[in-house]
């Protein structure tokens, strides 16, 4: 794999940015830069071979900087939402940013995607790693994270996640992508399958109910495949809350640590996209609050459903629901997590 690199910018406070390239011999491409461990483009090829960038994003930093969306970037300290943004962790009470109306998103006002990240290259792909101090943006513990890319000869992204802790903590990482395997126009003619047989509702403020609801007889059952667009402007009361799918989905159980939670078919190009994780859920959203707004690559204005994401992590709000899979990290222990996005054709 050939690995090459750029500046791409300098941030206000005078950090260096660079844009990494990894080319496999398939000739495709992602580029990563070390703000935010962003993922600025993913060039892969169509059933007759024309390469096209599959995912939305900006073509220069200071867009980023002030238009980001989260597009491509890792999110943390905790990824999604936690409910007023507090919990609470051995009998202590903590309060965070609350960034997301009464509630904390994607880590804070200043999360892990807004960050300048060290970066090391490595034999078969890149590393970057952050020192999040304790109770930065509210959270406990001084924690070091370190996220490895890779890029295999089989058109495989693999994102491996690490983290260690000095004090008992919370924490749940993710990549924000924002998903187009035809390059342009919606993602509501994509076929997709969701190995979830449940799902976790949520109220009007994207918050988690508590309720683990099965997926049969509903708009969010893909477990057979379904059309996106087919029933997202169904009446179903989860529709209508999130304007769209913006839900966590339970993913089955397997024998394996690195288990499939996704297959998308995009039909035009023939691009699918296959997603792996070792992660107990995966929030799929469907673009519902891109309007058009923002102006992204080569002055494309994304407008509603102009991507899609496909984020494998823990449950939203868990440290707020004992019942959920637990995100809590101690001492001596290592968080880890491993995300691979596979592409092809059909």
């Amino acid at each position: 794999m050939k690995i090459t690199s750029e500046q791409f910018g300098i941030t206000p406070a005078g950090d260096e940015v660079c844009l990494f390239s990894l080319t496999n011999n398939q000739g495709t491409e992602v580029k990563t830069t070390n703000y935010g461990g962003i993922i600025t483009a993913i060039n892969v090829p169509d059933r007759e071979g024309k390469i096209d960038d599959v995912v939305l994003g900006h073509d220069t930093l200071e867009r980023y900087l002030n238009r980001s969306r989260y597009f491509g970037a890792v999110v943390g300290r905790y990824a999604n939402r936690i409910a007023r943004g507090r919990f609470t962790l051995n009998g202590d009470s903590y309060s965070l940013a609350t960034n997301n109306g009464a509630n904390h998103l994607h880590g804070g006002l200043k999360g892990f995607d807004k960050v300048v990240w060290e970066v090391r290259e490595l034999s078969d792909g890149l590393q970057i790693t952050y020192l999040s101090k304790d109770r930065e943006e509210g959270y406990p513990g001084n924690v070091r994270v370190t996220v490895n890319y890779s890029l295999t000869q089989a058109n495989e992204l693999r994102i491996e996640y690490l983290a260690t802790t000095d004090k008992e903590t919370i924490i749940n990482l993710t990549n924000h992508s924002y998903f187009n395997l035809a390059g342009s126009g919606t993602i509501l003619g994509y076929e997709l399958m969701l190995n979830a047989d449940a799902f976790t509702p949520v109220d009007k403020g994207l918050i988690p109910t508590g309720e683990i609801r099965s997926v049969a007889n509903t708009p969010m059952d893909f477990t057979s495949g379904a059309v996106i667009g087919a029933r997202i402007g169904d009446s179903y009361e989860q529709l209508r809350l999130a304007g769209g799918y913006d839900h966590n989905f339970v993913l089955r159980a397997g024998t394996e640590q690195l288990k499939q939670a996704a297959t998308i078919y995009e039909p035009k190009s023939g691009r699918v996209m296959e997603v792996f994780t070792t992660q107990p859920g995966m929030q799929f959203y469907s673009g519902n609050f891109l309007d058009g707004s923002i102006v992204g690559k080569g002055g494309t204005a994304y407008i509603k459903h102009s991507g899609c994401c496909f984020e494998p992590q823990h449950y939203p709000d868990s440290p707020n629901h004992p019942d959920f899979p637990s995100t809590v990290l101690k001492p001596g222990e290592q968080f880890e997590q491993t995300t691979v996005f596979k592409f092809s054709v059909a």
